[in-house]
């Protein structure tokens, strides 16, 4: 039972460290957040082609799809470090002077994200299509404020 505790104490200690001490080097913040984002687009994308009729429509698959995009909008923004804002990144100053705008425009994104992850669980197609555009809306938002060309 000490085994345990002292494990789950541990666990807790180690979940509390800034988002910081979790990357060694900005570059592998970046690594990180790009990794996260592309995955979230590529899933994003197949729930896409179903909605817009370029691949055909399989409820499952769409449900499957949505479930790991909206999973995986909730993990690049621990990424968005201080010092992380330059090299191999597409990031604006702007998330670090306005983080607040920022971190709005994550969560915005994250909670279509959820309604889009719903929708697909239904397996119907009208309604996916309704919560897939919202979707788009709010990346396109955060990147036309936070993200270079």
């Amino acid at each position: 039972m000490k085994l345990v505790a002292s494990l789950a104490l541990v666990a807790a200690a180690t979940l509390a460290l800034p988002a910081q001490a979790q990357f060694a080097k900005p570059e592998d913040a970046i690594k990180y957040r790009q990794s996260a984002l592309t995955i979230m687009a590529n899933h994003f994308g197949r729930v896409g082609a179903m909605a817009s009729g370029r691949a055909p429509f399989d409820a499952n698959a769409a449900a499957a799809n949505a479930a790991i995009a909206e999973t995986m909008s909730k993990l690049p923004w621990a990424a968005f470090v201080e010092g992380s804002g330059t090299g191999n990144t597409r990031a604006k100053p702007e998330i670090w002077s306005d983080n607040a705008k920022f971190k709005a425009a994550a969560e915005k994104m994250q909670g279509e994200m959820s309604k889009l992850a719903a929708a697909a669980k239904t397996g119907n197609l009208d309604n996916i299509k309704a919560a897939f555009g919202p979707v788009g809306g709010a990346c396109k938002a955060c990147h036309d404020d936070f993200r270079k060309d």
